[in-house]
């Protein structure tokens, strides 16, 4: 059934069916707006939009699939915050000829990896358009913290990563090829593993600055070298490539610092801290904070693309 037939309320009816309110919202979608508990005073708040034939292809992923990408790429920048994520609210623009399933399996991606922070869907809009587009703006509490902004970096700080970068952009690159395997780097495209509570964590640790890695590496930590007037070197021996990865980027023909350094997607956290705290086990040191600007590898320009651009 397409959701032209199902018609607007009726899509409304069926995808909210679906969504379970968490212990943060205090009244979920159904009314004019929702209401969602603020123990903090403060509301962290960030939004992406997806658009279909830019971020991503019915062909290489499930709806459900979608709905994880989507989520994640909203919960992973309230983390890097250093704050807790609590609600979604959601946008879904559809061609009418859309299969409603297809709305309803989005929900369940988008509610599942929301359910993993103990945050929910509450609310949003939709609308009929000739272009699927999702656009999810997510909320979060700092839980009596500083947030952790891209502009504290010091010289003499180390950084560090938690999570994984480069999977997700091998996986594109693999699917882009017409292939379906390694299953390790195409799932990593389709739904993120994102290290949700190393952003808080980092934050309680004392970390001076930090960013979701969506662009790309190096991108990302340029963002942090121009808000805070300093420059970052990464070492490229930090990084280890692992064989599914290799092996990929041997057949393809491409190098896998590239993907690693350049690739986004993945949505791991990068922060720097002060020397002299002893990082948990999550948290990688890759690189340091020096006087200066730009991002350098091993002391030395990146020729390669650094990350990826909306408008290139």
């Amino acid at each position: 059934m397409s959701v032209a037939r199902t018609g607007e309320f009726g899509l409304i009816a069926r995808v909210t069916a679906r969504l379970q309110v968490g212990p943060t919202a205090l009244l979920g979608p159904g009314d004019d707006a929702a209401l969602v508990a603020a123990p903090d005073g403060r509301v962290v708040a960030s939004t992406d939009v997806l658009v279909e034939g830019r971020h991503f292809r019915r062909d290489w992923s499930t709806a459900e699939d979608i709905g994880h990408r989507a989520a994640a790429a909203n919960l992973a920048d309230i983390a890097a915050m250093g704050a807790g994520p609590t609600a979604l609210l959601v946008a879904l623009c559809v061609p009418p000829g859309l299969d409603v399933r297809w709305a309803e399996d989005l929900a369940d991606g988008l509610a599942a990896e929301a359910a993993k922070v103990g945050a929910c869907v509450v609310g949003g809009d939709m609308s009929s358009s000739p272009t699927l587009t999702i656009a999810v703006t997510a909320l979060g509490d700092l839980h009596g913290i500083a947030p952790v902004l891209r502009s504290g970096a010091r010289p003499g700080d180390v950084v560090a990563l938690a999570g994984r970068v480069g999977y997700a952009a091998a996986g594109y690159t693999v699917l882009s090829r017409g292939f379906r395997t390694p299953k390790l780097l195409v799932e990593s495209y389709r739904r993120p593993d994102v290290p949700y509570p190393a952003g808080p964590a980092a934050a309680r640790l004392g970390a001076t600055a930090m960013i979701d890695v969506s662009d790309g590496l190096l991108a990302d930590l340029g963002h942090i070298a121009t808000a805070s007037r300093v420059a970052v070197d990464v070492t490229r021996d930090a990084f280890e490539i692992p064989r599914q990865m290799r092996d990929a980027a041997h057949a393809l023909g491409v190098d896998p610092y590239q993907w690693v350094l350049g690739g986004g997607d993945d949505h791991a956290l990068a922060a720097t801290f002060p020397d002299t705290l002893a990082l948990p086990p999550e948290w990688k040191v890759i690189g340091r904070v020096v006087e200066g600007d730009g991002v350098t590898v091993d002391g030395q320009p990146y020729k390669g693309p650094l990350g990826w651009d909306h408008f290139r």
